[in-house]
């Protein structure tokens, strides 16, 4: 084991740096650790800090590193000479590529890089009448002003706040998250508003379609933003099969991404019948045995990814197909 271990250490190059705030990053071996040292150049406030690792020069990084101890994880100030002590031997996998590198990474503990884009509030026509039955009827609902994700949330936002990532495709920090349950979504949005102080939620069914569609503009196009889905949507024929980092297609006329294709996004609504009658920011029915997901995905037909058709899953229930975004209402 010995042996193995010094080898290893001698492809450790170079050290990477992530943000403003960290400088002079340098490591050295200890025993059977490797410590990491950096200054964390802030005048106030407190960081999360994560130490990561590249077996391939830093074209992908991976999940943060858990066996880690020291000046790293959440509350940390700024100060010289911090220092994270990581305990090779239980991530000895970590160390098999041919060109490994580190970097340290600081974000404030209220910013989680989570980006919001303005809804202005208005009324649209909600569903269609060339879709499925529950797409019907076509009825006029108004909205109030929110803000909605402008991405899907990803797998380092997810890790961030949980500490874990449940995703079947894994090799990607900036792909969206999924094989996460309605319920899994709420327990991430508790501890996100008890990170942030903010009070974020799932979008209303209503609010996903009304965005998706481009707000006040109300587009009549098919996905989100365009009437040709590979401008706007990773699907079954460009996918390969998998998710794709977010924010790489076209936005739509809001400037949000991904609403067509990529994950399915949980909404907050119960499923059920949609309503005859005029609504002022609905909220679906009071109770259900599933939830809305909308958007399509990686692995749906373009007529699965349509900006109207609607989804239910069972809220216990996670897979590789479905994901969320978030709302925040002024």
């Amino acid at each position: 084991m010995k042996k193995s271990f010094l080898f290893s250490l001698a492809f450790l190059a170079c050290f990477g740096l992530f943000a403003q705030q960290i400088h002079y990053v340098t490591a050295r071996q200890q025993g059977k650790n490797i410590v990491v040292s950096y200054d964390l150049i802030a005048s106030s406030g407190k960081y999360d800090v994560l130490l990561y690792c590249s077996t391939d020069g830093g074209s992908n990084w991976g999940n943060p590193l858990n066996s880690v101890t020291g000046d790293v994880g959440s509350g940390i100030k700024g100060g010289y000479s911090k220092q994270i002590t990581w305990n090779v031997l239980a991530d000895m996998e970590k160390l098999s590529g041919s060109h490994i590198v580190f970097e340290v990474r600081a974000k404030t503990t209220s910013d989680l890089g989570i980006e919001m884009v303005f809804v202005k509030g208005g009324s649209f026509s909600i569903g269609s009448n060339d879709g499925e039955e529950d797409e019907k009827p076509i009825h006029i609902v108004t909205l109030s002003n929110f803000y909605i994700g402008k991405y899907e949330v990803t797998h380092d936002q997810w890790w961030n706040v949980m500490g874990s990532n449940p995703s079947y495709f894994k090799e990607c920090d900036n792909c969206p998250v999924e094989s996460v349950s309605w319920n899994d979504v709420q327990e991430f949005i508790k501890k996100l508003n008890q990170k942030t102080g903010k009070n974020y939620r799932l979008p209303t069914e209503a609010e996903w379609e009304y965005a998706a569609r481009g707000g006040v503009s109300t587009s009549s196009t098919t996905y989100a933003g365009s009437n040709n889905i590979d401008e706007v949507a990773w699907y079954s024929s460009n996918s390969g099969n998998k998710t794709h980092p977010v924010g790489q297609k076209k936005a739509n006329e809001l400037g949000i991404y991904d609403m067509t294709g990529n994950v399915c996004e949980w909404c907050n609504d119960w499923y059920g019948n949609y309503s005859n009658s005029s609504q002022a920011n609905p909220q679906g029915p009071s109770l259900g045995s599933s939830r809305v997901l909308r958007g399509g995905e990686w692995g749906y037909g373009a007529n699965g990814c349509r900006v109207s058709g609607r989804l239910d899953g069972g809220p216990g229930i996670g897979g590789s197909n479905g994901g969320f975004r978030v709302v925040l209402v002024p």
